[in-house]
């Protein structure tokens, strides 16, 4: 090979030696931005999930203090006692409490706990009929006060 070929490949390789720390060095930013965005696409996807989670126990302890009321209601329309301890519902649990006699005006409370812990108080101020089977209609409703 003459002399000015190989001068033109010393210099071409020494272009491409140079070439090859700056390539390097682009590639390690972009590996990086790269995983500081998936980082911070996986922590939103878990703070999501967690909030999710979160919802669907609250709801779930909504339904149970729900159905404590709702059986409350049956065992005064058959006139019984609307006290109820720790009866098991959708894997939880309900208590119900009744604030005076049940076959007057009365104000009862339900409330409702997830097997994850999760409570939802549900209280009513009702009014019952005289007669059996003993209607009752909700005055009011509070919601975890």
């Amino acid at each position: 090979m003459p002399a000015a070929t190989l001068y033109c490949l010393d210099i071409t390789m020494k272009k491409i030696r140079r070439n090859n720390g700056s390539v390097l060095l682009i590639v390690v930013f972009a590996a990086a931005f790269l995983s500081v965005i998936t980082i911070g696409i996986l922590q939103m996807t878990t703070e999501e999930i967690q909030l999710m989670q979160n919802q669907i126990g609250a709801v779930e302890a909504m339904a149970t203090a729900e159905a404590g009321l709702n059986d409350a209601f049956a065992r005064i329309r058959q006139g019984n006692d609307p006290n109820i301890a720790g009866e098991s519902f959708n894997g939880g649990s309900y208590i119900v409490t009744a604030g005076s006699s049940a076959v007057s005006d009365s104000l009862i409370t339900s409330t409702g706990i997830t097997s994850q812990g999760f409570t939802t108080r549900v209280a009513a101020d009702i009014t019952i009929g005289s007669s059996s089977p003993y209607v009752i209609r909700i005055d009011q409703l509070r919601i975890n006060e």
